[in-house]
């Protein structure tokens, strides 16, 4: 069946829900078993949202499973309820991004009412990937992680919250806020170090703190790189440790050269990502008379 006809037959439902919904607020049918008109109906929005869903009108099948849930919300069936509105949001995330986050936010609220609070973090998460990728606002899209980290850290997922942080601290400090960043990144740091599974990247997790010290200033990240080989034997002889050692000489020498070098030498064997470049060309044009590119 071609869209068009998807798209019929989701209308003639939504017109059958409403009848049913008009029918169900009757005298009489108050009396004899409105509710099972309503759950009908909400069945019929259900099945209309999916055959929106298949024409790919995104907007109408999220309208669609909205119904459905205020519905569900009237019969106190609030899981149903829930469930309709990460449907409706899934939906409104192909057309219209602001309206997919006032529905997860309604999903959330019911969520949270249950002490469902996994399942609440996830879907912050969903609304920060809106925020980071859809509506680039990335102030909100921290919050968003920072509160799915709180839930996730009250039910004792620990891992899942530190996923969360990590999100939070590099975004943090892109936007200048260090002491956040490195407040997360020692903490992650610290946990990871401790676990035989995650030790391995523990001194990523020192070598970018050091490196939000070193965008604050150069002495606070040499007292940072003792503290961590302290805390961390191992960091000491991690190639992020020489790097940052190097670094901290050449900016006291106000050596561009000998900066650029060494982050040329550590690139070629692990590339830099995005975040990294930007970190060291931020620190890179405190040495003075640098006029050039990183790389």
């Amino acid at each position: 069946m071609d869209n068009s006809g998807k798209e019929a037959e989701a209308m003639a439902l939504l017109a059958e829900a409403e009848r049913k919904v008009k029918n169900s607020q009757s005298f009489f049918s108050g009396l004899f078993g409105g509710s099972s008109k309503i759950e009908e109906a909400c069945e019929m929005y259900a099945r209309a949202a999916n055959m929106f869903k298949m024409a790919k009108n995104w907007s109408a099948a999220g309208n669609a499973f909205c119904q459905a849930a205020q519905l569900h919300l009237q019969l106190q069936s609030k899981h149903d309820a829930a469930t309709c509105f990460v449907d409706a949001g899934n939906a409104f995330k192909k057309a219209d991004p602001q309206e997919a986050i006032n529905c997860l936010m309604r999903a959330i609220e019911i969520y949270t009412d249950m002490g469902r609070f996994t399942i609440a973090a996830k879907h912050h998460i969903s609304i920060a990937e809106i925020y980071e990728t859809e509506l680039v606002d990335i102030e909100k899209a921290i919050a968003h992680y920072e509160q799915s980290a709180d839930y996730y850290k009250g039910e004792e997922s620990n891992s899942s919250a530190n996923k969360c942080l990590l999100k939070v601290a590099g975004y943090a400090a892109q936007l200048e806020q260090y002491q956040k960043a490195i407040d997360i990144y020692e903490q992650v740091g610290t946990t990871a170090m401790d676990s035989p599974l995650l030790k391995y990247s523990a001194k990523d997790y020192f070598f970018k703190a050091a490196l939000c010290h070193f965008c604050i200033d150069s002495l606070n990240a040499k007292l940072a790189v003792q503290k961590y080989e302290e805390l961390f034997p191992a960091f000491s002889d991690s190639r992020e440790c020489k790097l940052m050692k190097k670094l901290l000489d050449a900016h006291e020498e106000q050596n561009v050269d000998s900066y650029t070098e060494s982050v040329k030498e550590y690139d070629s064997i692990s590339r830099l990502d995005q975040w990294l470049t930007t970190m060291l060309l931020r620190i890179k044009k405190t040495i003075q008379g640098d006029e050039e590119d990183l790389r």
